[in-house]
């Protein structure tokens, strides 16, 4: 009678350590989403300066959406190629919680898009 509940305790044992394994497995699998915007040509200084006055409110819409900044600035160094005159890079958990902050962005986008020739895409990553 004793080995069967030792079988048992093994078995519930070896079930437990897999799934304790298996979720470890899947955190590992986690890929983080990135919105990248560069800002090419500054076309409107005025309106430039409207958009980049309205980097507190873009920063609480990136935290609504529990996204971070990796990067946000205008200061870049060109290793090769021209540097855009803007950089932003963003980090969020997923494809869904990315394309939620940019749509909450639309006016933001739309001031951009009208003050500089710049691009806005999400980037899946590691």
């Amino acid at each position: 009678m004793r080995i069967q509940y030792a079988i048992a305790l093994v078995i519930a044992f070896g079930l437990g350590l897999g799934a304790i394994a298996s979720r470890g497995l899947a955190a590992q699998d986690k890929r983080t989403v990135y919105v990248v915007t560069d800002v090419n040509e500054i076309t409107d200084a005025d309106g430039f300066k409207a958009l980049v006055k309205m980097g507190p409110s873009s920063i609480v819409e990136v935290k609504y959406a529990d996204g971070r900044y990796l990067a946000r600035t205008e200061n870049i160094t060109a290793l090769d190629g021209t540097a855009p005159k803007a950089f932003a890079i963003i980090a969020f958990d997923s494809v869904a919680k990315a394309k939620a902050y940019y749509d909450n962005m639309k006016q933001t986008t739309a001031m951009r898009m009208k003050a500089t020739k710049s691009r806005s895409f999400i980037v899946e990553g590691l």
